[in-house]
């Protein structure tokens, strides 16, 4: 029991054994004392408040709690102690007014808060007008979805160097929280082209759509760069002569997996990837570049979506390794048993991730 509520006769009892209906009365009534004339109150006269409301607050009814909350969340001199009660209620309709505005709470409380508490409390701090980078390090860190979400649209949240590469890391399968973070003020040139490394064109484009021009402008420039890095080293293979013969067999009809096997037997790079780009619909660099990595998987799921068939396939197996290190005869079974058994439907996944790519 606080010294306050000892000096008044009667009020320890009813602090003790009140119902908490005249719990709720009695606190409603001392709270009205304070409101008529909070703003002249000297910082004495609030302590005597705070340690009168601690001790009857908290055996209120939920409504009492709710409207003592909303009205002590607004004001610059609301008891310190009370506020910081209030928030820490686990009661989210109690906590949620103070924790999105009360100016009385400090960091440190809120912090702690943030660690503590459940997804309510830290949806609610996320409506703060200001949210300092140690805030939003562990709203980051803890925070669901729908949090991290509203954290990065507030525009009074600072975020560290490691609070904005996380965010970046989660937007990668968030596009909505993608669109987000696109739109602050305060993205630098490298975040904004780590944003748009990992996402959807798609996506790319919408946020294209929702920025100002100074951002589209930034947006094509980190674009531009994401390219040329994507860009193997060494010498760029030419695939202009082999287009044009792909859009010449195309034009007659004769663009298909013969014409493909042709290619692929002949060892015809630039024919058989333009054929493959051509005939599956994935832009001619990206699959440049899938296909001439370390790994043959992308004929085998382009052969599942094209539905071609085991001799072709092994074709263009055998392309990928090159006429100078011919593969096992273990390794080619190894092949054609993983294309055996890849499911259609998972091919088209792969394949519809790498059309609505940019870069790779």
């Amino acid at each position: 029991m606080s010294v306050a509520t000892s000096l008044i006769p009667g009020l320890d009892d009813i602090v003790r054994r009140g119902d908490p209906r005249r719990r709720g009365e009695i606190a409603s009534a001392i709270a009205a004392l304070f409101f008529q004339d909070a703003s002249r109150l000297r910082p004495e006269l609030i302590d005597l408040f705070d340690n009168l409301l601690i001790d009857l607050v908290p055996h209120a009814e939920l409504a009492s709690r709710v409207d003592l909350a909303e009205r002590f969340s607004r004001l610059d001199n609301a008891p310190p102690h009370l506020v910081g009660q209030l928030a820490r209620e686990n009661e989210i309709l109690v906590a949620a007014p103070v924790l999105r505005r009360s100016p009385v709470l400090d960091e440190a409380a809120l912090v702690e808060i943030a660690r503590l508490k459940g997804q309510g409390h830290l949806l609610a701090m996320t409506e703060r007008p200001t949210l300092s980078t140690e805030i939003t390090d562990v709203l980051v860190e803890r925070g669901d979805r729908d949090v991290v979400r509203r954290a990065a649209g507030n525009a009074g949240a600072m975020f560290s160097a490691g609070g904005y590469s996380e965010l970046i890391k989660r937007a990668s399968q968030d596009g909505v929280l993608t669109l987000k973070i696109g739109q602050r003020a305060d993205l630098s040139g490298e975040h904004l082209k780590e944003l748009l490394d990992g996402t959807l064109d798609v996506i790319r484009r919408r946020l294209s759509t929702v920025v100002n021009p100074a951002r589209q402008v930034e947006i094509k420039r980190a674009m531009a760069a994401i390219e040329e890095a994507a860009r193997p080293s060494g010498p760029r293979r030419d695939f202009s002569d082999a287009q044009r013969t792909v859009l010449g067999l195309h034009r007659g009809g004769h663009l298909g997996e013969s014409a493909l096997l042709g290619f692929a037997k002949a060892h015809k790079y630039e024919e058989s990837i333009a054929s493959l780009s051509a005939m599956a619909g994935v832009r001619l660099p990206i699959l440049d570049r899938l296909i001439s990595g370390d790994r043959y998987d992308p004929i085998l799921v382009l052969g599942r979506v094209l539905n071609l068939g085991w001799p072709t396939v092994r074709a263009l197996v055998l392309m990928w390794y090159g006429p100078q290190r011919a593969p096992a005869d273990a390794d080619l079974e190894q092949a054609r048993m993983n294309f055996t058994r890849l499911m259609p439907a998972t091919a088209d996944r792969v394949v519809n991730f790498w059309r609505n790519r940019q870069t790779i």
